[in-house]
């Protein structure tokens, strides 16, 4: 049973950092894309970053650039996102996303096979 399990998640206020991790098991995803999706109260789920197989292309949504890191370890299955200068719009659940297929990167939801639980992320002003 393939499982992606996220963590870090929390309350910080506006201008803190948080690090969210991801730890996939039941199937390796060193050879497939892996990202983070959020979705606020409301809204629809977007990517807030994605990384293909090897680290090499990289792709964030345009309110996170200069901010967010997003890192995997392909020892570790699994997939990292280094957050600064939090905003409270960065408010949302955060959801760590693996795709099913081999290579490319994907930046629409549904590209993404396997899903977390997802974690609360607080920006308070």
């Amino acid at each position: 049973q393939v499982q992606l399990v996220e963590s870090g998640g929390g309350l910080v206020q506006a201008g803190g950092s948080l690090r969210l991790s991801c730890a996939a098991s039941g199937r390796t995803f060193s050879s497939n894309a892996m990202a983070w999706f959020r979705q606020a109260p409301g809204k629809e789920r977007e990517i807030v970053a994605a990384i293909n197989w090897r680290g090499s292309n990289i792709h964030y949504v345009d309110s996170v650039k200069g901010r967010f890191t997003i890192s995997r370890s392909n020892a570790e299955n699994a997939v990292y996102l280094q957050m600064n200068s939090l905003k409270p719009e960065d408010t949302a659940v955060y959801y760590c996303a693996a795709a099913a297929y081999a290579y490319g990167l994907g930046t629409q939801a549904r590209e993404y096979t396997y899903w977390g639980q997802g974690t609360q992320v607080t920006v308070s002003s």
